[in-house]
């Protein structure tokens, strides 16, 4: 299975770019089984070969893709980690953030909720990327709840990613600011 690590390692050619940008498109706007691999060749502007060169099949760029998502949502964390200055705060300010970005235009969830929907088998290389990324987020929130003291982080860790979830989800059906309320609520009762 790659790893954020190994796909970021990767010299990474304009064509395989321009695969994987079109692929992120595709997948997070329709899903990744309804996309098939001509499609995506065709609308890249690539040969075949050069596809199968980056990618033997399609789940390695699937897993690509979801790398490249999990990269970007440890690099949003980090970013929220530098501006906030306690753990309860990093805390409400990642679902401040999350909120926000579920309020852009063209949000369709979580690529990762949306992967697992299409990839059940949780032994399937695919889903693998996923259940790093939520063992990576949980592991995230139970840092920042330890730091806060929270006697059982692991618990409170819990309780934020059925939110996390929830709120992943809520965006795309939910008023925002409804969901901003509520959230709020949800978090401060967590650290009290």
């Amino acid at each position: 299975m790659a790893t954020v690590t190994e796909s970021t390692a990767v010299k990474e050619s304009p064509a395989r770019r321009r695969i994987l940008d079109t692929a992120t498109a595709l997948f997070y706007g329709e899903g990744v089984h309804s996309v098939g691999v001509d499609r995506i060749i065709a609308e890249a502007g690539v040969a075949k070969a050069t596809f199968y060169h980056h990618f033997p099949a399609k789940d390695d760029l699937v897993r690509s893709y979801l790398d490249e998502q999990y990269a970007r949502q440890r690099e949003a964390f980090t970013a929220v980690r530098a501006r906030a200055l306690t753990p309860q705060e990093t805390i409400t300010a990642i679902f401040d953030f999350m909120i926000k970005f579920g309020a852009e235009p063209g949000y369709r969830g979580c690529p990762f909720i949306n992967v697992a929907a299409e990839y059940p088998d949780p032994q399937d290389p695919v889903r693998q990327v996923v259940e790093a990324q939520r063992v990576w987020t949980r592991a995230t929130f139970r840092e920042l709840l330890a730091a806060a003291g929270d006697p059982e982080p692991d618990r409170a860790a819990g309780v934020l990613m059925l939110l996390r979830d929830g709120v992943a989800v809520g965006s795309d059906l939910d008023d925002t600011e409804a969901l901003r309320a509520a959230t709020r609520d949800a978090v401060t009762r967590v650290l009290a």
